[in-house]
């Protein structure tokens, strides 16, 4: 799920928390979920762990991560290849 589908649709006061467990302000927050920011790598792994895997990194990096965090990547099963 992208963080502005989060924010919009978790409970009321969550974005708020969220930005204090940042360490950013609520607005800076709404910058990066519309896309006004972009999210830093080491910003992508405190949201995704601040929100227990609800937004992950390739949620928020759909085009770099592989390039950022090649450990994600599924591996391919000999099958596969």
């Amino acid at each position: 799920m992208d963080l502005k589908t989060y924010i919009a649709t978790a409970p009321r006061g969550t974005a708020s928390k969220l930005a204090t467990a940042l360490g950013i302000s609520p607005s800076y927050l709404s910058q990066l979920a519309s896309g006004l920011s972009s999210i830093s790598p080491e910003r992508c792994v405190a949201i995704e762990r601040e929100t227990f895997r609800a937004v992950t990194r390739k949620d928020m990096r759909p085009s770099d991560w592989r390039l950022i965090w090649p450990e994600l990547e599924t591996p391919r099963t000999a099958e596969a290849a």
